[in-house]
């Protein structure tokens, strides 16, 4: 008989183990899955719809917050739909083609959705430390251009991922041990050397989280300078208030994105541990960020009122 190369066999369908060794709770974990799905739907839908319907929240800073509802929208959604066919209807099954699709998605989505915080930041930026040219310095042709610039950036660089992705020889095994075709993990199923593709992998990570770390960690030392030197209690406390939402969607999104980039490299993790840390970094942000900028924003509370009594008038 031939013998058979086996590294020319290429896998055309591979198959999503969901959350290994956890699959006898997988009707325990949809419920919660299923919920924090919807809330992240319906409650980026309303943000989009009040910073539309509302005059007063056309200004710079909420233009800013609808991308970061129609990021969370297409995130949550990239990621959730997939995992709950598998936990439902143990629909395991994603083609090749629609796990690279599914894999651009979530990475470039990702890096859109720490662009916008980072441009956020800024906006807090001019609002606090140079209020008399907020509106004629972040005029909305600047706001297009910088969420075209970050969805470009997204692109560049996570398109190569897939790319390289494809172009690998898969014949180990057509079991991702995930629950979404992570780029790494899809990789480490190749039959073959693919220190490139986690070396670029790695590479994307750091640019992305030390480039806009480290402008929004700048752009908080002028802020908090700024605040510290008003000389008005209330004026500190609006400036605070205006930028405690930010603060704690940052906060909540490096930190969980930083927890599963570690338990991604650190070995004697177990592999459940990493699945689901992965999926609530993707997931718990979309879903809280409406509710934080929801019950902390003055402006966003007000909105939402005169929609609910003009809807039921």
């Amino acid at each position: 008989m031939a013998s058979i190369n086996i590294s020319s066999i290429y896998f055309r369908v591979f198959i999503l183990r969901g959350i290994p060794d956890l699959e006898p709770s997988y009707v325990w974990i949809s419920i919660p899955l299923f919920i924090m799905f919807i809330l992240a739907i319906s409650g980026n839908l309303l943000m989009l719809l009040l910073i539309k319907m509302e005059p007063r929240l056309h200004n710079p800073m909420y233009y800013f917050l609808s991308t970061l509802s129609l990021t969370d929208l297409v995130l949550s959604s990239s990621i959730s739909l997939k995992m709950l066919s598998i936990f439902w209807l143990n629909h395991k099954e994603i083609s090749f083609l629609s796990c690279l699709v599914q894999m651009f998605f979530i990475h470039c989505f990702t890096s859109l959705e720490s662009g916008v915080l980072m441009a956020m930041a800024f906006d807090r930026y001019m609002a606090i430390c140079n209020p008399l040219h907020y509106t004629s310095a972040l005029t909305n042709t600047l706001i297009v251009k910088i969420v075209v610039a970050l969805v470009i950036r997204g692109i560049v660089i996570v398109t190569p991922c897939p790319w390289m992705a494809s172009r690998l020889p898969y014949c180990r095994t057509v079991h991702i041990p995930h629950s979404y075709c992570d780029h790494m993990a899809v990789v480490k199923l190749a039959c073959t050397d693919t220190t490139i593709n986690s070396a670029y992998g790695l590479t994307v990570v750091l640019i992305v989280i030390v480039f806009d770390v480290s402008s929004i960690a700048v752009s908080y030392v002028f802020i908090l300078r700024t605040i510290l030197r008003l000389s008005s209690a209330n004026s500190k406390n609006k400036a605070f208030g205006t930028c405690t939402s930010h603060i704690s969607i940052i906060i909540m999104f490096y930190t969980l994105g930083l927890f599963s980039f570690l338990t991604h490299r650190i070995g004697h993790i177990a592999l459940y541990i990493h699945v689901m840390l992965s999926f609530l970094y993707l997931l718990i942000p979309p879903t809280l960020n409406p509710i934080i900028y929801g019950v902390r924003t003055q402006e966003i509370r007000t909105a939402a009122l005169h929609l609910f009594t003009r809807t039921v008038t």
